[in-house]
């Protein structure tokens, strides 16, 4: 399996790499560090061979979201993720909405990474936790401001889906369990999970453990990417 990494950071690259090295023996990666590198693997014979491209917004010779646009133009088939240090929600659904299949803030664990690209490798779109937590009154604002516009289509989207995935998860899991595993996938250790519930680290393990049980997964990795399939994205 070939992935394009396009990041003009290379300790960025380099630990792209290394952690999405789980995937398999067999993976092999195609590194673009600007835009003239990233076309000359858009236009390299063997582009098709491409199973993904997981691309950074901001590179030397980039304008705006043009360049992937055009890798999404060029290579059709291939899924696209997008790397970046922002969390704008505003910025994820327009570019959710211009077809990329996920988007990763470079501030996520390495392992909510690869639950994210494993994700999308078998044909979901991940979305940012983040996002799909935004609901109520400004979810409503946005689609009755701009209810015509592919924005708030997607914004809709999302907030049904969120619906979707919460509704599912009670019928699984308790609402502590719930809280557990939404900050299990921003990529929070137990202490973490611990502190901003205000419960001991041992509770969060008991409340792993039934969580695992309860999606029939083995792992905190396998534990995030099933809600995400849950939420049907």
């Amino acid at each position: 399996m070939r992935i394009l990494i396009a990041d003009d950071h290379r300790l960025i690259v380099e630990g792209v790499k290394l952690k999405l090295g789980e995937l398999g023996p067999d993976t092999e990666f195609v590194i673009a560090m600007d835009m003239a590198e990233l076309r000359e693997a858009l236009h390299a014979p063997d582009a098709r061979s491409l199973a993904l491209a997981l691309i950074d917004l901001a590179m030397p010779g980039v304008r705006g979201n043009e360049h992937l646009a055009e890798v999404i133009e060029q290579l059709p088939h291939i899924p696209v993720i997008v790397l970046s240090g922002s969390e704008d929600a505003a910025l994820m659904k327009s570019l959710l909405a211009m077809g990329v299949q996920g988007f990763i803030p470079k501030a996520y664990s390495p392992e909510v990474m690869l639950s994210a690209v494993r994700l999308v490798l078998s044909g979901g779109v991940y979305v940012p936790p983040l996002l799909l937590q935004e609901r109520g009154d400004s979810a409503a604002a946005s689609a009755g401001n701009a209810a015509s516009t592919p924005l708030s289509t997607l914004s809709a989207a999302v907030a049904a889906a969120n619906d979707s995935l919460e509704e599912r998860l009670r019928k699984l899991l308790t609402e502590r369990q719930i809280d557990v595993l939404r900050l299990l996938s921003q990529g929070k250790p137990n202490k973490l999970i611990a502190r901003d519930l205000g419960i001991s680290e041992g509770t969060v393990k008991i409340h792993l453990a039934a969580i695992f049980r309860a999606l029939n997964v083995r792992n905190r990795v396998e534990a995030v990417v099933a809600s995400r399939r849950i939420s049907g994205l």
